[in-house]
């Protein structure tokens, strides 16, 4: 017996010194519980909008505030100064044309970043009747999307709605507890009186994963102040749209979807096409799957392997040599106008907010914005 116990104790003894040299080691390569490795880091966004009937306020401010939401994204460095890949999804819930079996739920579009993608599923969004069921649309979102497995990446679900938080066959604490399991935050946005999401628990879902709860006036109309740079910008992004070069099978409809993309936009005046404008200067939109220009940046291969067919009608007949010099030309084009957008946009801001009496606090995109920049923080992000 005394043997076996002292067996007991050695190997007690040396699991011991095996934790504290780890805990040393991790000191030295982390210390103080630095957040983690920075090198690479995504931002990863779902979502979930209620489209009961209720909620056309709320996807009207969606649809209107887009791109307004991917120009502050755009800022976010990494910690180590570099630029995050920053990854839409999104949800619908509450609809009765949504299958019951499903909870009455919808994915709409998974974690991608193709930024036209996204415009376009949220300007065909429509909204009717419906159970809105909080928990299984956060499940649901929690087991179909690709979720990154680093600690370094910043991982968020958006939830917006008016019912109480409780209702569905999938408890909410649940649902909120897989998310915390999956390192994802979920943060809660109650479309109504603040006290009373508090009292219907969309506060409680926001706190079991230390997500933030907001609360906004969704049939609250988007505010837009024109500036005198607006018209030049908007000149600037039909130069800019004529540096893209489709090729692929796909090609030639993505590109027309850029152009029905920029025309959604317009739909709520000059200035909310010229933030789109704005969001297609930065890094963030990128099209290397159907545009030759982004493509060649990252493998210049691209140029020379893609068949004469599934170049567009300017780039028929070229040799590859013809090819590669006109890549390069609307590549420094673009370069170009892209530089002159982001120098009008920094004059437009500082105009917007000289002329701005009050912020909007109420509202879909600035209850976005201050949580993501809250809970970026905790992943060494910065803006």
């Amino acid at each position: 017996m005394k043997a076996l116990i002292g067996k007991h104790i050695l190997r007690y003894a040396f699991g011991t010194f095996l934790a504290l040299s780890a805990g040393a080691a991790n000191a030295n390569t982390n210390p103080e519980g630095a957040d983690p490795d920075p090198k690479g880091q995504s931002i990863m966004l779902a979502l979930l909008l209620d489209t009961s009937n209720s909620m056309d306020g709320l996807i009207d401010q969606a649809k209107s505030q887009l791109w307004r939401i991917v120009n502050e994204l755009a800022q976010a460095k990494c910690g180590d100064g570099s630029k995050p890949d920053i990854r839409i999804a999104l949800y619908e819930y509450g609809n009765d044309r949504l299958p019951s079996s499903e909870g009455y739920i919808r994915l709409v579009s998974p974690l991608t970043s193709d930024l036209d993608l996204i415009s376009e599923k949220l300007f065909g969004l429509t909204t009717n009747g419906g159970n809105e069921y909080c928990g299984y649309v956060i499940r649901t979102s929690l087991r179909q999307l690709d979720w990154s497995s680093s600690k370094a990446d910043l991982k968020m679900i958006f939830i917006a709605g008016n019912e109480p938080f409780t209702q569905g066959e999938v408890p909410y604490r649940v649902a909120c507890e897989l998310a915390q399991e999956k390192d994802v935050i979920v943060n809660t946005i109650f479309c109504g009186d603040h006290t009373e999401g508090v009292r219907t628990a969309w506060k409680t879902g926001a706190d079991i994963t230390g997500g933030t709860y907001m609360s906004i006036e969704q049939n609250r109309r988007t505010v837009y102040i024109s500036t005198p740079y607006d018209v030049r910008i908007d000149a600037l992004n039909d130069e800019l749209n004529r540096t893209y070069l489709y090729y692929g099978t796909h090609g030639k409809a993505k590109k027309e979807l850029q152009t029905t993309q920029d025309q959604n936009a317009a739909s709520y005046g000059q200035a909310n096409k010229v933030e789109r404008a704005i969001s297609k200067s930065t890094y963030a939109y990128k099209n290397s799957s159907w545009d030759l220009v982004d493509a060649a940046r990252d493998n210049e291969k691209v140029i020379t392997e893609t068949s004469e067919e599934q170049l567009p009608a300017e780039m028929k007949g070229m040799t590859i040599e013809q090819r590669k010099h006109y890549v390069q030309k609307k590549s420094a084009e673009r370069s170009r106008i892209q530089k002159e957008i982001q120098e009008l946009s920094v004059k437009r801001q500082e105009y917007i907010k000289a002329n701005t009496k009050t912020e909007n606090t109420a509202m879909l995109d600035k209850a976005l914005i201050d949580a993501i920049k809250k809970e970026a923080k905790s992943r060494n992000f910065s803006w």
